[in-house]
């Protein structure tokens, strides 16, 4: 199968408010693929349907073949122990160390010895530079030291997915650049497949194999990095130049500002 996900015609809403209107896509396996788009256009409830969060009104995710929505929750606990997340937030547990929060879904879902966690921790913790701050509790890093501990932990168990939500943000432009690097170095080392949720043009480019875009509840454009850099789509164009005039609007969709200030007469 070359597709890890296969998305279907995904239709999700919060109520009254429509999120997902008929979302189409799809993940190769092995490679990095860039989920993008304004705030509030549906990236993070988009994820919570890989992981079974949610349920859609309309449409399917399937995982390695498998419709998520139709798991019992038996087969969805096996399904997310195939993948790895990122939180937006970095999602550390405050009061265990650096060390302990790796090896917390090691210890969780494996029988290893612990011998075995250790070298586990200690081979992840290198691969992103920090190996002597194992010690160090979350309170102690850095904003960029904790992004890439969250990093660390999301790949402990070598899942064949991983998920990054907005990894970049809130960080200075090293941190960024080395959390960049590290995503796209650690996707072909360890032979998995990422997706990387954000906003950040800049860094993404950087980074990915294809891109999707997501405005107004449906992919708006889709292909390769090069492709997004020559579209002549205006939604494309207006992201990647950062223009305030375009199909995407500032304002969160409302009546028109005069309807309300006479409500208040």
């Amino acid at each position: 199968m070359d597709n890890l996900i296969e998305v279907n015609d995904l239709h999700f809403s919060y109520g009254p408010l429509k999120v997902l209107k008929g979302i189409n896509l799809t993940i190769p396996r092995g490679k990095v693929v860039g989920i993008m788009g304004p705030s509030g256009c549906g990236k993070s409830t988009l994820l919570r349907h890989f992981g079974g969060q949610l349920h859609p009104l309309r449409g399917s995710v399937k995982f390695m073949g498998q419709v998520v929505h139709e798991l019992s929750n038996d087969e969805l606990y096996k399904m997310r122990l195939k993948m790895g997340m990122m939180f937006q937030v970095s999602g550390l547990f405050t009061d265990l160390s650096v060390y302990d929060n790796l090896a917390f879904p090691l210890r969780e879902n494996t029988d290893l010895p612990e011998e075995v966690i250790r070298d586990l921790v200690l081979m992840k913790l290198n691969a992103v530079g920090l190996r002597n701050a194992r010690d160090l509790m979350p309170s102690e890093l850095s904003g960029g030291m904790e992004r890439r501990v969250a990093l660390a932990r999301a790949i402990a168990t070598d899942p064949p997915l991983i998920i990054y939500d907005e990894p970049f943000a809130g960080l200075d432009p090293i941190s960024l650049k080395t959390i960049a690097n590290l995503i796209r170095t650690l996707n072909g080392a360890l032979g998995t497949t990422s997706i990387v949720v954000t906003y950040d043009l800049m860094a993404s480019l950087e980074v990915v194999d294809y891109l999707y875009f997501i405005h107004n509840g449906v992919i708006a454009a889709q292909g390769s990095v090069e492709e997004m850099r020559n579209s002549q789509n205006p939604f494309v164009h207006q992201f990647l130049h950062a223009e305030p005039d375009g199909p995407i609007s500032f304002q969160f969709p409302s009546k028109p500002y005069g309807e309300d200030l006479d409500l208040r007469t």
